[in-house]
């Protein structure tokens, strides 16, 4: 675990990135959060964990392989991630975009 970061949109800190060589591991929203439509979350590998750039995971069903699954969408500007939850991934941009606050945690 190499640390963690707090944004919150109501103090102007919308946008973040982890140090060089690390990636954001874990985010837990601390209010019900909208990510930014562009930069919002943007993956390590857009094709492996879920992000604002591009769906992962999004072979069609029935083509799946031994590394990328089916039925995968890209995260919206509608999305809403609410209070107390928690995500895992490998992300190297977070950006919150019209309200949202989190604590982010960096690997």
């Amino acid at each position: 675990q190499g640390g963690s970061v707090f944004l919150d949109t109501y103090a102007g800190d919308d946008a973040s990135s982890p140090p060089t060589g690390l990636v954001f591991i874990a985010i837990t929203f601390l209010e019900d959060t909208i990510l930014d439509a562009s930069g919002g979350l943007v993956a390590e590998d857009q094709n492996q964990y879920a992000n604002t750039e591009a769906a992962a995971h999004d072979e069609s069903d029935g083509s799946e392989t031994a590394t990328q699954g089916s039925g995968g969408t890209a995260i919206q500007v509608d999305n809403t991630f609410p209070q107390g939850a928690t995500i895992f991934g490998r992300w190297t941009e977070i950006d919150i975009g019209s309200s949202g606050m989190l604590i982010a945690y960096i690997g």
